[in-house]
């Protein structure tokens, strides 16, 4: 995966995307200047997210495209059709002709627990033990977050929060108890990122009850990789942009970090319990952004 991918899983390859059925959530969220909020709500949308993710996560990071989705140059995936796909669409981008083309520049995936127990499971299950962590929350709604990405030269803070506010609204609609997903660091090997390791694992670090374990032998042990005595402000710094979001909104994360040879990535767990980490989320995220329309659900 890559810096704003989220998830690992079942890669189970298609070549179309079924019209989706989009929740009774407002599919527009909000406006902020020359950019919109909102659900994808035809498979036309789910396309355009797909041509997105792959043109950031294997154009321009480090994935390998099977043959279909270099073909089709679209990231496929087969949990798309029965996701829920959040996107930043720019109405001001031009065209290499200079012609105004709107276009998405930024996208989420969002999976609700019970419609990921009516067909194949989580995403995130192909790398992380969740069903221990699912079981000892049984009566609580979960979400997972999944292929998360941003153009680059879009990757601001505004377009983030953008991202972030419309997860926000989502979750609040659908009862949403916690969040969980795979956060991702470039490269395939984790002593390269042994700092930021460091830091989870000292300070970031999910108790038992919200913890899942990487699947079989695949894991490393965040802690054997410490470094030692920690420089706070270095680390920190060490941390990919959306995994500092996520720990600075009161995210925890589990022990193990596990390769995505696919994707060219190293992934760790990542949960947030809605009850914990509510006041310091809607501080950042909770409101309509500064000369933005909301859309009320």
């Amino acid at each position: 995966m890559s810096l704003w991918q989220l998830a690992g899983g079942l890669m189970t390859k298609m070549s179309y995307v079924p019209t989706p059925k989009p929740s009774r959530l407002h599919p527009v969220y909000e406006h902020l200047g020359t950019l919109e909020l909102r659900l994808a709500q035809t498979a036309k949308d789910i396309r355009k997210a797909q041509r997105l993710r792959y043109k950031v996560f294997y154009e321009q990071g480090g994935a390998i495209a099977d043959r279909t989705s270099a073909l089709m140059r679209r990231d496929l995936c087969g949990f798309d059709s029965i996701c829920d796909h959040l996107l930043v669409i720019d109405h001001a981008a031009k065209n290499r002709f200079g012609v105004i083309k709107p276009k998405v520049v930024g996208t989420y995936r969002l999976l609700r627990q019970d419609v990921a127990e009516r067909h194949n499971g989580f995403y995130t299950e192909s790398e992380f033990d969740v069903a221990p962590m699912l079981a000892r929350h049984e009566g609580k709604h979960f979400l997972e977050l999944g292929r998360s990405c941003v153009l680059p030269e879009y990757r601001s803070k505004r377009t983030l929060e953008l991202l972030w506010r419309g997860v926000w609204a989502y979750v609040k609609h659908h009862n949403i108890d916690a969040m969980f997903g795979c956060a991702s660091f470039d490269g395939t090997d984790p002593q390269a990122h042994a700092l930021a390791f460091s830091f989870i694992a000292q300070n970031a670090a999910a108790d038992e009850s919200w913890s899942a374990d990487a699947n079989g032998s695949r894991g490393t042990s965040l802690a054997s990789l410490a470094t030692g005595k920690l420089d706070l402000r270095k680390a920190l710094n060490a941390l990919p942009p959306l995994v500092k979001g996520y720990a600075r909104v009161g995210a925890k994360f589990g022990p193990h970090a596990v390769i995505d040879h696919q994707f060219g990535t190293v992934d760790v767990f990542v949960i947030m319990p809605i009850a914990d980490i509510q006041d310091r989320y809607v501080a950042h995220f909770g409101g309509p952004a500064t000369g933005s329309e909301s859309h009320s659900a």
